[in-house]
């Protein structure tokens, strides 16, 4: 049987970021699934504002029904989600945002989980949108932002897990969260390096994402 694909649209318009978020998922993808990769040609190399998210929304939309007959599920890959909800009115592919994903995943059992990521100007939609949508409210914490700009960040690997160890260790002993999500599709190799260093579940969104995909689409 011919392997079953899923698509990964990334949201923000830079083809490096989405080769690396589909190695992520591959890695984290049953043999049976190929992971191809979509990305955005309107919108910023990396999404930091409320206003860049929800103006990418449409073009993501736009890739997911241009080529929904060329996969059998969707993946959504930046953390608010940019028109997850319309992809899911319009096709019947299922469809997930590592948003919700990785949100679903750090609430299992009962956990209270926070937030570590690089970009303030999105906490509205952070504290607000997905946990309310996902009736997650009581279990978060809050979110945890690192120092500096960005995209500063992104271009120093090593800068951008030490900011992040900061704000998951902020997450854990000052909001009292029990699992700590790394807020973010492009930040998906510093999360994968995070995990090891705390006694709390660090939870990357990409594999999230990719393990749910999975259980709809049916392995």
């Amino acid at each position: 049987m011919a392997d079953r694909r899923i698509l990964l649209i990334n949201p923000n318009s830079l083809e490096a970021t989405t080769a690396m978020m589909v190695a992520i998922a591959k890695s984290a993808a049953a043999n049976s699934f190929d992971i191809a990769g979509a990305t955005a040609t309107r919108t910023p190399t990396m999404i930091v504002s409320a206003d860049a998210l929800e103006a990418a929304a449409p073009e993501v939309e736009e890739i997911a029904r241009a080529r929904s007959g060329e996969c059998d599920g969707i993946i959504v890959a930046a953390f608010g989600d940019p028109g997850l909800a319309g992809i899911k009115a319009t096709t019947k592919l299922p469809a997930v945002g590592i948003g919700e994903s990785s949100m679903l995943e750090a609430a299992e059992n009962g956990r209270r989980f926070g937030v570590a990521t690089t970009t303030p100007l999105l906490k509205a939609k952070i504290d607000a949108l997905r946990p309310d949508t996902l009736g997650l409210r009581s279990h978060y914490t809050g979110t945890r932002f690192t120092e500096g700009d960005p995209h500063e960040l992104m271009r120093d690997p090593s800068l951008l897990r030490t900011a992040l160890a900061g704000a998951v260790e902020a997450c854990i002993a000052q909001d009292g969260a029990e699992a700590v999500i790394i807020g973010g599709g492009p930040l998906g190799e510093a999360a994968g390096a995070l995990q090891p260093i705390f006694n709390v579940p660090v939870i990357a969104p990409i594999p999230s994402a990719v393990r749910r995909i999975i259980r709809l689409v049916g392995a």
